[in-house]
């Protein structure tokens, strides 16, 4: 990538190419349909071209490439779960992302900077504890820390006993980072698409058919189209889908709202999150500071923005840096979060033969991406759920084997 950058610097005449080609007609039939044009959709495209070979591929997004959860988040990419399961299958993703920019030869602008999750409580701080052990069994970096190494690490934050929740410790993963959500989508789409895989934007799937409880295609508002295999990735939208399809999925899905104040100068480096407060920050590479925190209390499709969701925020976020209070707010949006009883995605095949799913991200989608896409490229490819997904099977709550997640983000659960 370096030598990308220095040649496209050099150059006297513009040398960029289009990323993914002019789209045609839809063809009458394609070996994989993917539904919905989001980081998931894409890296799951990409990995079935360039790992199984599977090249007739249509990716279906109703809207825009991307327009969805994955334009709609904060970006953070972390390991520090609760559960075997969680933590293991979160490190792998955190691995791959390291390596993104390189492998695309496209900057996601990759920053590894950590994650501090602040302890207000003496429960909090012996689950906290509890948490840092499992993580380092599992190998990933995530430790308990004192006042004395939080202020280090964010000199700016109100460590006052006399704020309303006192901090008492804090849960410092070192492995956290951020990374540009529209560049890893992109990143994805110009591979597939340099491999064969066509996507379709603006092409919204209406129906699902099926005979003999088998897939054989897909209803869209450009006309019918047949496959062997459908794969559901429309995250806040799985349910509806599903329904489509002709099953019920173990999902609601809620409003999630974040934000973003003026650009300032560079005064934190960590994503900072409170568990007390369910509000989180971190500043971008632009110098805006992110603020996001719980979902909307009640089931709803729709991306809008509140005021009361807004000053709540902010006055959390105040609370932590004092200095926030005189500082403009930018903007504010909402995305839709699928959120499973056990706070823990579905993957792998679905009551539909050759349907697969995946869904159930709630808040956790963006930093699965990498993992999630090739893994369900090998359970398409193969036939066959890879060890590490198998955890998330949608058969997981008939057989009350659940992964249960709750509590894993300071914000959200």
């Amino acid at each position: 990538m370096p030598f990308g950058l220095l040649k496209y610097g050099l150059s006297r005449r513009y040398p960029a190419k289009k990323h993914f080609g002019t789209p045609g007609d839809l063809k009458s039939s394609y070996d994989v349909v993917i539904i919905g044009g989001g980081g998931h959709g894409l890296a799951a495209a990409y990995y079935l071209a360039k790992e199984h070979g599977i090249r007739k591929i249509a990716v279906l997004e109703k809207a825009y490439l991307a327009g969805g959860n994955t334009a709609r988040n904060t970006a953070v990419i972390r390991s520090n779960y609760l559960t075997e399961e969680g933590v293991t299958f979160y490190r792998e993703s955190l691995k791959l992302f390291r390596d993104l920019s390189n492998e695309f030869d496209y900057n996601i602008m990759y920053s590894q900077r950590g994650q501090l999750t602040l302890a207000h409580t003496d429960a909090a701080v012996r689950s906290f504890r509890w948490r840092a052990e499992v993580n380092k069994h599992l190998g990933v970096q995530s430790e308990l820390i004192g006042i004395d190494d939080i202020l280090k690490l964010v000199p700016n934050l109100n460590v006052s006993a006399d704020a309303r929740y006192p901090i008492l410790a804090g849960l410092w993963h070192a492995d956290g980072a951020t990374a540009r959500h529209d560049a890893v989508a992109w990143g994805y789409a110009k591979g597939a698409a340099e491999r064969g895989v066509e996507i379709h934007q603006l092409t919204e799937v209406t129906d699902i058919v099926s005979s003999g409880g088998r897939v054989t295609g897909v209803e869209t508002n450009r006309g019918s189209v047949s496959c062997d295999v459908v794969l559901q990735a429309v995250a806040g939208a799985s349910s509806l889908l599903a329904k489509k399809a002709g099953f019920r999925l173990p999902i609601v899905s809620y409003p999630l709202q974040a934000m973003v104040t003026q650009p300032l100068k560079p005064f934190i480096n960590p994503h900072v999150s409170s568990t007390q407060l369910h509000c989180y920050v971190h500043q971008t590479a632009r110098g805006e500071v992110v603020i996001g925190g719980g979902s909307d209390p009640y089931p709803l499709y729709s991306t809008r923005s509140t005021l009361d969701l807004k000053e709540s925020l902010l006055g959390h976020a105040a609370e932590m840096f004092p200095f926030l209070a005189q500082v403009r707010l930018l903007r504010q949006w909402a995305g839709i979060t699928d959120m499973t009883p056990d706070y823990s995605p579905i993957m792998g095949v679905s009551p539909l033969e050759n349907y697969y799913l995946d869904a159930g991200w709630g808040t956790w989608g963006f930093k699965a991406i990498p993992i999630c896409g090739k893994l369900m490229a090998q359970c398409i490819a193969e036939r066959s759920a890879p060890a590490l997904m198998q955890p998330f099977a949608l058969s997981r709550f008939d057989r009350l084997e659940q992964v249960n997640e709750m509590g894993a983000t300071a914000a959200s659960h």
